[in-house]
């Protein structure tokens, strides 16, 4: 009797842990592999073959760089001589490669404008090494800039632009020198980082790598970090990547959050965040103050001055204030449902939040960015 009140316990606290865990998802969309990341890469070029739309003549690094290209290819100017070139732009150039790729390989690159200059349309961008962390060139540059943006300017100064004329794209544009070196291959044991840290995460990945290799194969060392062995061949290595590319694991619970952009307004609210019982009312409070000024003008003949007179208009207008409940465990749909329909605004809505929270009504972290 006493064993069977055991596994009947044992199936319901399984029961209960069950509808926590979310969707399956493959193993390498939860987490990253070490010693194989992406590397940014840096550099300072020249964008030139610009109709008339480049840096300006007070960006004195732009003239500067043009004078030691020229000297470079044997071109000396005179002294104090200030190349006034309208058609070239000082440029940064970025670039992101991993750590596998090989010399000879090509990448995209980014052209970003450093000075003044109106766009980079039609633009070249003139051989640039690209460095890494560590000062060491990783890849050349070169290539015909593509800009998505464009600009219009009138003769009285009236400015049209469209996205961004100043940045822009090369596919392609670089071609790789140097491999960047990675510790993939050197040891016996391959480390996998949750890109969401949770331990139950961690447990879940473990548990199903050890399903299918055998036991003692995963270990999860804490809630961001699982070691796994495995073979130092190349090619099995490869192989076992594979394999493990195609587990599928239970991801573990959510945390809830809500996330708030005080720049934009932008709100954004997990689907796991529930609120107990509470009671909301929202109101608002509009103040509009006009002013208006009139000239008074006196009689003829008083030798009176005419003067200008402020007239001032302040309105006040206190919104309907609404009051709604929440019942304990109310899911998000029924949160926005209910504060949409006091017209309330994003700043609002945070505020009811934000209350919410400071009242314990609320199971969510409050983040603003």
């Amino acid at each position: 009797m006493f064993k069977l009140i055991i596994k009947y316990l044992t199936i319901c606290v399984t029961l209960l842990i069950v509808p926590v865990l979310q969707a399956q998802k493959p193993l390498l969309d939860l987490v990253d592999v070490k010693g194989v990341r992406t590397n940014q890469l840096i550099g300072y070029g020249l964008v030139v073959g610009l109709d008339g739309t480049g840096d300006k003549s007070q960006v004195e690094f732009t003239s500067q760089s043009i004078i030691n290209m020229l000297n470079q290819f044997g071109v000396q100017l005179p002294d104090r001589i200030d190349p006034k070139l309208k058609n070239v732009a000082a440029v940064t150039v970025t670039a992101k490669i991993n750590a596998m790729q090989q010399p000879g390989q090509e990448v995209d690159v980014v052209v970003s404008s450093l000075g003044d200059a109106k766009s980079l349309r039609g633009g070249t961008l003139l051989l640039t090494p690209l460095r890494g962390v560590d000062g060491e060139v990783y890849a050349i540059a070169q290539g015909n800039v593509v800009i998505s943006g464009i600009q219009a300017e009138g003769r009285s100064g009236t400015r049209v632009v469209i996205n961004t004329p100043t940045s822009g794209r090369i596919p392609n544009g670089a071609t790789i020198e140097k491999e960047v070196r990675s510790d993939f291959n050197d040891s016996n044991v391959i480390t996998l980082n949750l890109k969401r840290p949770s331990f139950t995460t961690s447990k879940n990945i473990s548990r199903a790598i050890n399903n299918i290799f055998g036991p003692d194969v995963s270990r999860s060392i804490n809630k961001n970090t699982i070691e796994v062995r495995a073979p130092r061949d190349s090619q099995q290595r490869v192989t076992f990547m594979s394999m493990l590319e195609e587990i599928q694991v239970d991801e573990g619970a959510v945390p809830a959050k809500i996330i708030f952009n005080s720049r934009t307004g932008t709100v954004v609210i997990g689907r796991s965040v529930t609120v107990s019982e509470a009671a909301v009312s929202h109101g608002s409070i509009k103040v509009s103050i006009t002013e208006n000024q009139q000239v008074s003008q006196p009689n003829a003949f008083s030798d009176g001055e005419t003067t200008v007179v402020d007239n001032s208009d302040v309105d006040i207008q206190q919104g309907d204030g609404r009051m709604f409940l929440w019942r304990s465990g109310v899911n998000l749909q029924e949160i926005v449902n209910a504060i949409n329909s006091t017209g309330a605004s994003p700043d609002d809505l945070m505020a009811i939040l934000q209350a919410l929270k400071e009242a314990g009504a609320i199971n969510a972290e409050i983040i603003v960015i």
